[in-house]
């Protein structure tokens, strides 16, 4: 089977950084290019933690800055979780590796208008540099084979009661996605919490050796603690790997069709994943829902490729 062609789009960030580890690696995935966004924190700041994972692993996928800002609402990052940096934790040399020249946006559209529509988009941070290639060229809409995302929630959001992180640092460009009609997979916080990184796990995966199972402790040891103070939770999530798991093998995956609208509203929805689990409100689906993983196997991936870098 032909390796599934991605755009990933991401705003290093910790488990972003697993999430560049596994694409770069796995057989199945052919990762065409890394879009960089706000969100963990500020695009200079994403963007230098992207370059230094790339640099770090000696991945040699290109790299390209995008949006700053959100769309319409004031900037917010999750400096709570992620640290000044976006990626506090590991300590890396000097940065040699740069962006590519062209903006994240145009590289997108014409990546996608020059391809035969077999190109997933993997955003698994604001949806920001999608909703925006969408908005200036909406000819690649029907290009667009597949948008797999992390964000939002089909329970309670982590950001506010409501809303999810992701979600909630750019609802306005959610919605857009949401309607956009591509095929969507959504890979909310009930499936990616099933993916708390333990110690045991940590320690698992540093005694694979290599840059990547250092990488991996590094980051991982860090969140330990932020998620417990944050969330009471026993380790990180790596949220965003989920996305690239599922598509390595989505049959490890228990997914639902649901409607899912995004709430813009102002109030104490805003940013809410809207989803209509039991199909109340008679609409047609438009989103798989990640429900469920198969965690032994996620894992075993994860180790899988972080092999590869040795």
């Amino acid at each position: 089977m032909a390796a599934r062609k991605i755009i990933l789009d991401c705003d290093p960030g910790h488990d972003d950084a697993i999430a560049i580890m596994l694409a770069a690696k796995h057989p199945a995935i052919d990762l065409l290019g890394i879009t960089i966004v706000a969100g963990n924190q500020t695009l200079d700041k994403t963007l230098v933690n992207g370059l230094n994972v790339c640099q770090a692993l000696d991945i040699n996928t290109p790299v390209y800055a995008g949006m700053p800002q959100p769309i319409m609402r004031k900037q917010i990052v999750a400096d709570n979780i992620h640290g000044e940096t976006g990626l506090d934790g590991p300590i890396f040399p000097p940065l040699k590796r740069e962006a590519e020249k062209t903006h994240a946006i145009n590289f997108i559209i014409d990546t996608l208008l020059n391809s035969e529509g077999d190109i997933t988009l993997v955003p698994v941070g604001p949806l920001s540099n999608i909703a925006v290639a969408m908005r200036m060229q909406p000819k690649i809409i029907p290009k667009i084979r597949e948008i797999v995302l992390m964000g939002g929630a089909y329970g309670t959001g982590n950001f506010t009661p409501s809303a999810e992180f992701n979600i909630f640092a750019d609802p306005e460009a959610a919605k857009v996605v949401f309607t956009s009609g591509v095929p969507l997979v959504m890979m909310g916080l009930d499936l990616t919490h099933q993916t708390v990184c333990t110690q045991d796990i940590i320690k698992r995966m540093e005694n694979v050796g290599g840059p990547a199972g250092k990488l991996f402790s590094d980051i991982m040891n860090f969140t330990l603690k932020t998620q417990f103070d944050n969330y009471g939770l026993a380790g990180g999530p790596v949220h965003d790997a989920t996305c690239i798991a599922y598509l390595i093998n989505p049959d490890a995956f228990k997914v639902q069709d649901m409607y899912v609208e995004i709430d813009v509203n102002n109030g104490p929805c805003y940013g809410r994943t809207v989803c209509d689990e039991l199909g109340v409100l008679g609409q047609p689906t438009n989103t798989k829902v990640g429900i469920t993983l198969n965690t032994t196997w996620f894992w075993d991936v994860v180790e899988e490729c972080i092999k590869k870098y040795c």
